[in-house]
């Protein structure tokens, strides 16, 4: 098959953006490649219009244009343009939920989208209110649509509900590791007492339950650190323009002094420190599935999760990992404490973790579950 893919991002040095969205999408492309499909990846939103030629994928950067008036749907209409005038043998194009990129377009190939995370169904699960031309955008993008994946059951079921959707047009597809590139062969080898936190700072990853979680830990453990990894944000809550700033005021004198963030690091040094991560804590107020938390598992990490909706389909509690809800902020304490003090529980979580993304996220099963449904989808 010839499959395109359109996205905001893509971890790749000759594009601007990557985050959890792009790294899946980046997985299944080449997994794809490596059965023998053609790939062609539109990333659009770049500084400058560009094509090239990567592992066998064909690349098309579309430039970010500014209008004085209607740049929302000016911009969807040049993005529509630019891939039909270059469809060639494409089949089909994959898009994703977020922003409603698809609205307005008429594309000259079947549409699928994936549910990487809507604004209406992040608003959702926050409880809070959305943008009425956001809801109108990503509504008008999905009409669009064939069919519909989403990684998780939990995902899949709430936006189909949220969009008024029938839900024989879905499809559950995890993400998929290359678990090739998940080697710990040491996983007994750590920094103890490191707890460490991946992924954007912004209110919605339960970064201000996660201190006052660790505001307790450094009481009962003194020696206990907290790494933070990822890009700052602001918070739309206070209006603030650094998440991070807000994070600090909560911490008391003693965990300030036990905290480090790290900010933004290239994405081949992520492995490393979570090698290093005594535990891996993930306690998520929103997410689709959690590309980090898959991840931290494949690395035989001992993770103590979020237990909200799509976490079921990733840790089987007190089995491969923990889940808590982020406002239990005793049971994160306790459970992390006790990790802390267990080696061999650390070791028995890591070796199940690993289990588990081997048998539901090995990305040469999920391409072939995405191929199926391809052409079952060009077939109806």
């Amino acid at each position: 098959m010839h499959i395109a893919y359109l996205t905001p991002e893509y971890p790749h040095e000759k594009i601007s953006n990557g985050g959890g969205m792009g790294t899946s999408i980046k997985n299944l492309v080449e997994a794809l490649v490596e059965l023998g499909h053609e790939i062609t990846v539109f990333v659009y939103g770049q500084p400058v219009d560009a094509v090239f030629v990567d592992h066998k994928i064909t690349f098309h950067l579309i430039a970010q244009k500014k209008y004085q008036l209607g740049g929302f749907y000016f911009y969807r209409k040049h993005i529509e343009k630019y891939i039909n005038m270059n469809i060639g043998s494409i089949e089909l194009l994959e898009a994703p939920d977020w922003t409603g990129i698809t609205a307005f377009m008429k594309l000259q190939l079947p549409l699928i989208i994936r549910f990487h995370g809507s604004d209406t169904y992040f608003c959702h699960i926050e409880k809070r209110a959305q943008k009425i031309k956001n809801k109108f955008f990503e509504k008008n993008a999905v009409n669009k649509a064939n069919a519909f994946i989403a990684p998780t059951n939990f995902a899949g079921e709430e936006s189909m509900k949220l969009f008024n959707l029938p839900i024989n047009k879905l499809k559950i597809i995890h993400y998929g590791l290359q678990l090739e590139k998940f080697n710990n062969t040491h996983p007994d080898e750590y920094e103890k007492y490191r707890l460490l936190n991946i992924g954007t700072l912004i209110r919605k990853k339960g970064v201000f339950q996660l201190i006052e979680t660790f505001n307790k830990l450094v009481e009962i453990e003194p020696e206990s650190t907290l790494i933070f990894i990822g890009a700052d944000s602001g918070d739309v809550q206070t209006g603030s323009t650094s998440t991070w700033e807000l994070m600090k005021e909560k911490m008391t004198t003693k965990a300030a002094a036990r905290i480090s963030y790290l900010g933004k690091i290239p994405y081949d040094e992520v492995q490393g420190q979570i090698k290093k991560a005594h535990v891996c804590v993930f306690p998520s107020l929103a997410e689709t599935l959690g590309m980090v938390t898959i991840e931290s598992m494949a690395l035989k990490k001992a993770v103590v999760n979020t237990d909200i909706g799509w976490a079921q389909d990733l840790i089987n509690h007190g089995v491969d990992g923990f889940m808590h809800h982020p406002d239990d902020i005793d049971s994160y304490v306790n459970t992390i404490s006790r990790l802390f003090n267990n080696k061999q529980l650390v070791k028995e979580l890591g070796e199940q973790a690993t289990q588990t993304i081997q048998d539901k996220f090995d990305i040469k099963k999920k391409a072939m579950e995405n191929i199926d449904y391809y052409k079952l989808v060009l077939n109806s």
